[in-house]
């Protein structure tokens, strides 16, 4: 599984915390889409995500599970992706809720399932920027600083540039993209229709649709059209 995530191109973020009816789960899950990524910023719970889970399984569709509470870890996932924010102020959203995890559930961690993410966290009204209390004023110089420790000191499988709530700067994004080495960039934030959706994903190795599934999800779908369609015309190139 980790070895077909260097291949994703699309994935669909999916909040527990929210509501998506069995129609729409359907067409998000039949789309095309690569992956399924379960995760929020507030609101998750155990019974929550299980239920989520338990409907996404009806499907044959990788679902990850993108740790950001320990009370919404359950089993039945196919990868645990486990954010640590680059750009925190604070060293408890980097490495300390991690090590406490580590110390409480050390024993029973399926290591061979986690990928580390490398997120740096860019607008600065979004919750989870407020929730890390991320330094998101950064020019792309710095962001790019970032990304190579994440990629060239921490080794990080990958790296996410995360927007939350709005479009970024795709100049800044191609910049991080081009800082790295080993490490797969990942982008997420006011992707919403397929134009949004092939600008973002020019500049970055995957893109994560979330929000545009819960107030349109035709435009959602479209996403996936957009880049698969793309696909399709460079393999009949």
């Amino acid at each position: 599984m980790k070895q077909s995530l260097q291949s994703w191109r699309h994935v669909f973020k999916l909040d527990p915390d929210r509501l998506i009816g069995d129609e729409a789960l359907e067409a998000v899950c039949m789309s095309g889409s690569d992956a399924i990524m379960v995760g929020g910023s507030s609101g998750l719970t155990y019974d929550n995500t299980v239920e989520l889970l338990s409907r996404i399984r009806q499907f044959e569709i990788p679902c990850v599970l993108e740790v950001s509470d320990l009370e919404a870890v359950t089993p039945g996932f196919d990868l645990y992706m486990i954010p640590m924010v680059l750009n925190t102020t604070r060293s408890d959203w980097l490495i300390g809720h991690q090590a406490r995890a580590v110390e409480q559930y050390g024993y029973m961690i399926p290591w061979d399932m986690l990928v580390p993410e490398g997120y740096i966290v860019l607008n600065p009204d979004s919750t989870v920027a407020r929730i890390t209390e991320a330094d998101s004023r950064l020019d792309a110089s710095a962001v790019a600083a970032y990304a190579q420790v994440a990629d060239k000191l921490l080794r990080m499988p990958i790296v996410y540039v995360e927007y939350s709530g709005m479009f970024g700067d795709m100049e800044l994004v191609s910049d991080v993209r081009r800082s790295l080495y080993d490490a797969r960039l990942f982008y997420g934030g006011g992707i919403t229709d397929a134009e949004s959706a092939r600008r973002a994903a020019a500049v970055c190795d995957t893109i994560v649709v979330g929000n545009v599934v819960y107030s349109d999800l035709q435009a959602a779908l479209d996403t996936v059209r957009a880049l698969k369609g793309e696909q399709q015309e460079q393999q009949l190139r």
